[in-house]
């Protein structure tokens, strides 16, 4: 399986993970993020205190949790790579539930695009593998 075909069949809740340059977390919970061809993924960031952190410190983690029995899911490494401009893209992963005076409202969106450094199991050290593409 794939990460983006695991996204795209998963039912759950994210959790996004970043850290400041001293070293102080936050998390906040997040959509699923976007998969790349390249297998590199993108979240969508307003201009709050995790895409603050993720500016000062490339390192970060998003953790899902599947809606099913019992543990399961993924804990994902992330390390930032750059910003993209796609207008279209960040459109498509907007909220569909917000009028676009309430995003406007929101701020500027940013797209980060991450790559996955490891990947584990929701609990325990397991490595959890997804095949390419």
């Amino acid at each position: 399986m794939t990460l983006n075909e695991y996204f795209s069949t998963s039912q759950g809740i994210g959790i996004l993970s970043t850290a400041d340059n001293l070293g102080n977390v936050t998390s906040a919970i997040y959509a699923r993020p976007r998969v790349l061809a390249d297998g590199t993924l993108v979240c969508l960031m307003r201009e709050r205190l995790s895409y603050q952190n993720i500016c000062t410190n490339p390192h970060a983690t998003y953790m899902f949790i599947e809606s099913a029995a019992g543990y399961q899911g993924v804990r994902l490494y992330l390390h930032k790579i750059d910003e993209m401009n796609d207008p279209q893209m960040a459109q498509q992963m907007t909220r569909k539930s917000l009028t676009a005076r309430q995003d406007q409202e929101k701020g500027p969106k940013h797209l980060v695009r991450f790559r996955v450094e490891k990947s584990l199991a929701l609990i325990g050290a397991q490595e959890r593998r997804f095949t390419d593409s």
